[in-house]
């Protein structure tokens, strides 16, 4: 069950499946038990904290979190990072696999099973896809490794206690990048081409495979949500994945997943929630960035207000349109003060302390024009507010590292918020707001290079969205819409046609 703020558990042991967990009911606890460095068990206190200062640091800049991880998913977490330390990178159970990738064919029982990951498009999409593939990496007893391209080196400490997630650069296969939905070797082709088939034992299968889960995947590469094709998956030693879409949702579509994910995440919108907190840690570089700039400009504000602003080519407006959206959202929900045209400010009812509004853009158009609305006009309410933005780099550089570094910094400034506004569509977005642990007013596609009407909406989940969901129904052999008939499953408020979690 969920444990809600403000209660605590107490336990009675039940086994389930190998693990033994305690099942909750709620006692009272105190705000410093939620506090708690290690977020209600979620974390191993097994690092050395100077290598790492966010780990157990970044929990005391945001809120206590209402959703405190099953114990279910702590032993889970816990059992994971043991097969981590057994088999990871540079072990002798790893050279094993690698001797086995190298004979060009899997082999039954191998005491390590591996999932690839490889990164694709922006920074977001790839933490949302380290996500998924971390957790179907738990589900399938799998050890994650992370090809990491030079754009990603000093952006995450290492996850797992003694031991390392990234993948050895004598790694034998080559070009990981450049796989694409075309590539021979990847799973829909191998069907396709009739290489593979669900009958086959694991000594007719290849050493590997290739899971494209890209926004582009094909109804072949879908087959990836189908129990019958996990089941030939799992006879796979090593598996390759490259996605740029929060594929979560469709791992609550495969049958055997259902028991294992229902009793690690009782509240099933606080997969991300969860995911998030335990794997991302921001290296002491990036955490100097974040500190810095909240110590400075967030820490000493009564309330702070994110605001993430991403305009897509595809729906396209000007600036000053999507500014008139971003405030008659803000009207809408009630979040930032309104102006006056009354003369000075009444200094009797300026001693509150100040809101901080967090602009995040490309752009600095919607900082400076709000800066200009604040400093020439008093507010009704006599607050008074300041806006900041850390960075406005115009364009989007996936490929530069330090733009990423500077991307993940305000993504996690954006999480310290107590409330947020969104844009639609931004897996930017996606990631503050689930890490925060926030339901964030979602600004609705612009039309006609007009503001949308409404301007947002609230969302229903904090959970991020599953832009390219599957539609067929692998039991009945037909298209399904997931989103009507799924019962922890919704359409996006954002994205009409994808699917999220939802309670």
């Amino acid at each position: 069950m969920l444990l809600l703020s403000g209660h605590r558990s107490m336990s009675s042991v039940v086994w389930f499946q190998g693990i033994t967990v305690t099942i909750h009911e709620e006692e009272p606890v105190t705000p410093d038990d939620q506090r708690d460095k290690f977020i209600g068990g979620l974390l191993s206190p097994s690092f050395d904290k100077e290598s790492c200062l966010s780990r157990y640091q970044s929990a005391l800049l945001r809120k206590a979190s209402p959703h405190l991880p099953s114990s279910y998913l702590i032993a889970k977490l816990r059992k994971y990072e043991e097969l981590h330390k057994r088999c990871g990178p540079y072990t002798a159970l790893y050279h094993k696999s690698i001797i086995q990738l190298n004979s060009g064919k899997s082999i039954e029982l191998m005491d390590c099973n591996y999932l690839v990951w490889s990164p694709f498009n922006g920074l977001g999409n790839r933490m949302l896809t380290i996500a998924s593939a971390f957790l179907y990496a738990v589900l399938t007893n799998r050890v994650l490794l992370i090809y990491q391209t030079e754009d990603m080196v000093d952006l995450f400490c290492e996850p797992f206690p003694d031991s390392s997630w990234i993948l050895p650069p004598n790694f034998p296969i080559k070009n990981l990048t450049k796989l694409r939905q075309g590539s021979e070797i990847s799973y829909g082709n191998m069907l396709k081409n009739k290489k593979i088939n669900s009958t086959d034992s694991s000594a007719l299968l290849p050493a590997y495979a290739y899971l494209h889960l890209e926004h582009d995947y094909q109804h072949l590469d879908r087959l990836f949500f189908c129990e019958e094709h996990q089941v030939v998956l799992q006879k796979i030693n090593w598996l390759v994945l490259q996605s740029d879409i929060y594929f979560v949702p469709g791992l609550f579509l495969v049958p055997q997943f259902e028991d294992e994910l229902g009793w690690m995440f009782p509240a099933k919108e606080t997969v991300f929630h969860h995911i998030g907190r335990y794997l991302f840690h921001p290296t002491n570089t990036v955490w100097g960035l974040i500190t810095r700039y909240h110590t400075a400009y967030l820490a000493r504000s009564d309330e702070k207000i994110g605001v993430q602003v991403r305009v897509f080519s595809r729906y396209p407006i000007t600036p000053e349109n999507y500014l008139k959206q971003i405030l008659m959202c803000s009207r809408q929900a009630n979040l930032l003060p309104e102006i006056s045209m009354n003369g000075a400010l009444n200094l009797t009812k300026s001693k509150m302390k100040p809101k901080a509004v967090l602009i995040t853009s490309l752009s600095s158009v919607y900082s400076e024009k709000l800066k200009s609305m604040y400093y020439e006009h008093n507010t009704v309410t006599g607050e008074t507010v300041t806006i900041n933005q850390p960075t406005h780099e115009s364009q989007q550089q996936t490929e530069n590292q330090y733009h990423n570094q500077k991307a993940l910094a305000e993504m996690f400034l954006l999480s310290y918020c107590d409330v947020l506004i969104t844009s639609g569509w931004s897996t930017f977005g996606y990631i503050g707001q689930a890490l925060a642990g926030l339901k964030p007013w979602i600004l609705l596609t612009p039309r006609d290079q007009k503001p949308a009407d409404p301007p947002c909406t609230r969302a229903v989940s904090m959970e991020p969205c599953f832009q390219v969901p599957p539609t067929y129904d692998c039991k009945a052999k037909k298209n399904a819409d997931f989103g009507a008939l799924v019962q922890h499953l919704t359409h996006c408020e954002d994205v009409e046609r994808g699917i999220k979690l939802v309670d």
